[in-house]
C-alpha cells in the first residue's frame, strides 16, 4: 500500500536487510548528487539494490505538497528512485500524491459567501471591473491568507527601493509558504484571475512580486535553470509533478494526457517559489514562460527549447 516515505523510511531501517540496501542506495544517491561518475560495477550494484526493494513500502512511497518534513520525505523519495533521473526531461513519475480535483477547482466566489457577508461589503462590490483586486480583498478577509502573504510580500520587496538585491532563496521560501498552506479557493484565485484589462493584467503579472522571485538582471541560460533545479529536492520534485501532470498529448481532444487540468494548474502553482518559478510574460496575456533564454546553447539548443517549450507552448497547460 502506498504510503508517506517518512513512515517507510522507518518501516525499512527497523529491518536488517531492508535497512543494507537502503545505505547502498543512500551512497548511489549521494555519488549522483556530487556528479561523481560510477563505474559499471557500481551502477550494476545500485540497480539491483532498488530492484531488491521489491515490494517494500519505500519503493511506493509518496509525499504531500503540505506535509512537515516534506523535504526529508523526498529525500527518502529520490533516494529510493535515484536510477530514474538519468535523462534531463525524463524524471518519469511524481513523489506526490495526486490531490487535485477538476469539481473541486470550479468553485465559485458564491462559495466564500460566508467570509465576506457583512465585511467590507462595499469594497468588494467596487472590484467588480478588477478580478484580482477582488481576489487580493478575499485573501485579507482570511487572517491565515493575509499573514502569508503580507510575509512573502515583505520578504521579496526587500531592498527594492535601494541597490540592494533581494533575497531570492528567502522569497521563493516565503512563496512555497504562501501557496502550500493557504487553501486554494484563495490562492488559486489570485493567480488565475480571469482579467480583461491590462491594470488587471498587471496586478496578475505582479503577484508573485517577480523583479525578486522571477527576473535576473540578465536571462540565464535555461540549461542552467534546469541544473539548479535538478540540485534541489523541492524543485526537481515539482518538475517531475509538473512533467506528469501537464503532459501534452496531440491526440487528446483537450491536449492533455490526463484529462485532468486542475492537476496540471496544481502542479504549475507547484513550481512557484522553486528555481524554476515561471510566471506571467506581461500585463496582456495569459501566456506564462520561465526567466530564461535558449541563446548560446551550442548543440544543446534542441533540450533548451525543449525545457522553454514545456511553459510556452505546452497545450495542457
Amino acid at each position: 500500500p502506498s504510503s508517506d516515505c517518512v513512515m517507510a523510511e522507518q518501516l525499512c531501517l527497523s529491518d536488517s536487510t531492508c535497512n543494507a540496501t537502503y545505505r547502498t542506495l543512500e551512497n548511489c544517491a549521494l555519488a549522483k548528487t556530487r556528479l561523481l561518475s560510477l563505474d559499471h560495477d557500481s551502477r550494476v550494484r545500485c540497480l539491483n539494490a532498488e530492484l531488491d526493494l521489491g515490494n517494500s513500502s519505500l519503493l511506493h512511497c509518496k509525499c504531500h505538497r503540505r506535509m512537515k518534513r516534506q523535504e526529508h520525505c523526498l529525500r527518502i523519495f529520490w533516494t529510493v528512485h535515484s536510477s530514474m533521473t538519468d535523462g534531463y526531461l525524463n524524471l518519469e513519475t511524481s513523489p506526490y500524491e495526486n490531490s487535485a480535483n477538476e469539481e473541486h477547482w470550479k468553485t465559485d466566489y458564491s462559495k466564500l459567501a460566508a467570509l465576506v457577508s457583512g465585511k467590507n461589503c462595499s469594497q468588494l462590490a467596487g472590484d467588480a471591473t478588477n478580478p484580482c483586486l477582488r481576489a487580493t480583498h478575499i485573501c485579507n478577509l482570511s487572517k491565515k491568507c493575509f499573514r502569508l502573504r503580507t510575509d512573502y510580500a515583505s520578504i521579496c520587496t526587500k531592498g527594492a527601493a535601494s541597490e540592494d538585491v533581494c533575497d531570492r532563496r528567502k522569497c521563493h521560501r516565503g512563496l512555497r509558504n504562501f501557496f502550500e498552506k493557504v487553501p486554494e479557493d484563495f490562492t488559486k484565485r489570485i493567480l488565475f484571475c480571469p482579467c480583461q484589462d491590462e491594470f488587471c493584467g498587471e496586478r496578475r503579472r505582479k503577484t508573485i512580486v517577480p523583479d525578486c522571485s522571477f527576473q535576473y538582471n540578465t536571462k540565464p541560460n535555461c540549461l542552467w535553470l534546469l541544473d539548479s533545479c535538478l540540485e534541489d529536492h523541492i524543485c526537481k520534485s515539482r518538475l517531475a509533478d509538473f512533467q506528469q501532470k501537464c503532459q501534452p498529448v496531440d491526440m487528446s481532444p483537450d491536449g492533455c494526457s490526463l484529462h485532468n487540468h486542475a492537476a496540471c494548474l496544481q502542479a504549475y502553482m507547484g513550481m512557484i517559489g522553486t528555481p524554476m518559478t515561471p510566471n506571467y510574460v506581461s500585463n496582456s496575456s495569459v501566456e506564462v514562460s520561465l526567466w530564461c533564454t535558449c541563446e548560446n546553447s551550442g548543440n544543446q539548443k534542441e533540450k533548451c527549447d525543449q525545457i522553454l517549450g514545456m511553459f510556452e507552448s505546452n497545450k495542457c497547460l
